[in-house]
């Protein structure tokens, strides 16, 4: 599912919303996530997971087109558990 899926679906659901409100409200929420998650922060969603950060040591890789050693920087890398809940629905 597309971000701009998700938005149709929210909106069929809530017909009493404009589309446009629903859209800034799907937005917002991934918006905040991603800002959370920038700082260092974790964004646990009860029933469906949580979003964290994951740090990366740098490392020497590999070019894999002239395989020439290449130094790789650390970085940090978004992470995502799924919920006790979201586990069973998928398992059921």
């Amino acid at each position: 599912m597309t971000k701009s899926e998700l938005i149709q679906r929210i909106a069929e659901m809530n017909p009493h919303l404009y589309h446009r409100d629903v859209e800034r409200i799907v937005s917002t929420i991934f918006e905040e996530i991603a800002e959370a998650l920038s700082r260092g922060d974790r964004v646990e969603l009860r029933g469906f997971g949580a979003f964290s950060t994951k740090q990366r040591d740098s490392r020497v890789g590999r070019n894999p087109r002239t395989g020439e050693a290449v130094q790789v920087e650390a970085k940090s890398v978004p992470y995502f558990k799924t919920g006790k809940q979201l586990r069973e629905r998928l398992n059921e």
